[in-house]
């Protein structure tokens, strides 16, 4: 949490956390924490509210000016307009912190409201399900697009692991699944840094790296819900976020990956189509992105005409209303314009020595199947043809680089 003063980078890194508590009683370290303020709002949901909510209010009651409970009756909670709004209209001249109970959802929204209304904020884990706690950014869905807006890290992060080895199996298999997505990330950030010369810092991709390395030991533990074993792996996703913190993106933790997830995310909620929890998409994305990856080994470039009408057609087929805030995006971007081929072409045997750093397919299958994680359900989910669209076009989701991009533009 101190950061890294003097990096090879050039950068200063630091990650304004004040307390990460993790372990059998995080719950007790919260009124200490609590000491300077005096009118919380407390945010959960009908579900994360149940499960340590309560408790979370029963302990600082005192001082809590408002509790909200998104959605009490238990439906999904999405980071939209809509519940932003809900959270904000809950605060007072008086409020002086917020503390959100949950895990992705709400760990996003009270990010971006505080943030936003110069609020500290405490997040109490319900799950182990992702990375972003310690991040910067805050992953919300606005105008139907998937977008990560900067905000700051909470002032504290309290896990109760007993808490989190209690959750549903999906959310710890989540969060095992979105760490062991860095390899694919880190592969995107090397291979945006060769060709784009986009920034890089060594040190926090080793620090990820190793994160995924640890994880990718825990399956057996997680699936006993081995209190040790979950402590270790929300550590590791904390520190992925605090890697996240130290260059002031979500970069060292997102790439192609995520850009799958965010894909079936976005359509799923356009089209009414179910989805996987987050990092579960994230995973077995993975599989599909080393898939690409080995392709591509064994391929050479070639310079293809891009046919934006068959392009704008195609991003309006799949998303709908969100098309026009697509095209917009990429069209302000300029990825298409660009004729970056001959680039490509003269970097190419250290693009191939990029691309074999990944783990292959058969690797990904493999760790996932130690956690009991099937990626044939992945296919049953969403289709040979919906898994293709992603390919294509889950990359314009986004204005960052990744294999998908290599993949589109020249094979």
């Amino acid at each position: 949490l101190k950061g890294i003063d003097c990096c090879d980078c050039g950068k200063k890194h630091t990650c304004p956390i004040d307390y990460v508590e993790i372990g059998g009683n995080a719950l007790e370290t919260i009124p200490d924490m609590c000491d300077e303020y005096n009118h919380i709002l407390l945010v959960s949901d009908g579900n994360t509210f149940k499960v340590c909510g309560e408790n979370v209010f029963k302990i600082i009651h005192t001082k809590i000016e408002n509790n909200l409970i998104l959605n009490p009756e238990g439906e999904l909670v999405i980071p939209n307009e809509k519940s932003i709004a809900e959270i904000e209209a809950k605060l007072t001249p008086d409020t002086d912190l917020i503390i959100g109970v949950g895990s992705g959802v709400i760990n996003d929204l009270c990010k971006h409201v505080s943030f936003k209304n110069n609020l500290h904020y405490f997040i109490v884990a319900t799950g182990t399900s992702m990375d972003g706690y310690a991040s910067v950014g805050a992953a919300l869905i606005l105008n139907d697009m998937k977008i990560t807006l900067n905000a700051r890290p909470p002032k504290a992060i309290i896990a109760d692991t007993k808490v989190l080895k209690d959750a549903p199996m999906e959310m710890l298999q989540s969060g095992y699944g979105d760490i062991l997505g860095k390899y694919s990330c880190l592969n995107d950030w090397k291979l945006s840094a060769l060709i784009n010369d986009e920034y890089f810092c060594q040190k926090v991709y080793d620090i990820t790296y190793e994160s995924a390395k640890t994880v990718e030991k825990l399956a057996d533990g997680i699936l006993k819900r081995d209190e040790e074993t979950v402590a270790a792996l929300m550590e590791a996703l904390v520190v992925v976020g605090i890697a996240m913190s130290y260059v002031g993106n979500s970069r060292p933790a997102s790439g192609s990956e995520h850009h799958l997830s965010h894909f079936y995310e976005i359509t799923g909620i356009l089209d009414n189509k179910p989805y996987f929890a987050h990092g579960i998409d994230v995973a077995y994305s993975s599989v599909v992105t080393s898939e690409i990856r080995e392709k591509l080994i064994s391929l050479a470039p070639q310079k293809i005409n891009f046919n934006k009408e068959k392009w704008i057609s195609d991003i309006k087929r799949i998303y709908t209303e969100a098309a026009d805030g697509i095209i917009e995006l990429q069209n302000k971007m300029g990825w298409y314009k660009q004729d970056d081929f001959d680039n490509v072409l003269s970097k190419w045997d250290k693009i191939v020595e990029i691309l074999k750093e990944s783990p292959k397919k058969s690797d990904y299958i493999e760790m996932l199947n130690r956690a009991d994680m099937d990626y044939s359900e992945y296919i049953k989910m969403y289709g040979e043809e919906r898994v293709a669209d992603a390919v294509l076009y889950a990359k314009d989701l986004k204005d960052r680089y990744s294999v998908l991009w290599l993949n589109y533009l020249y094979f």
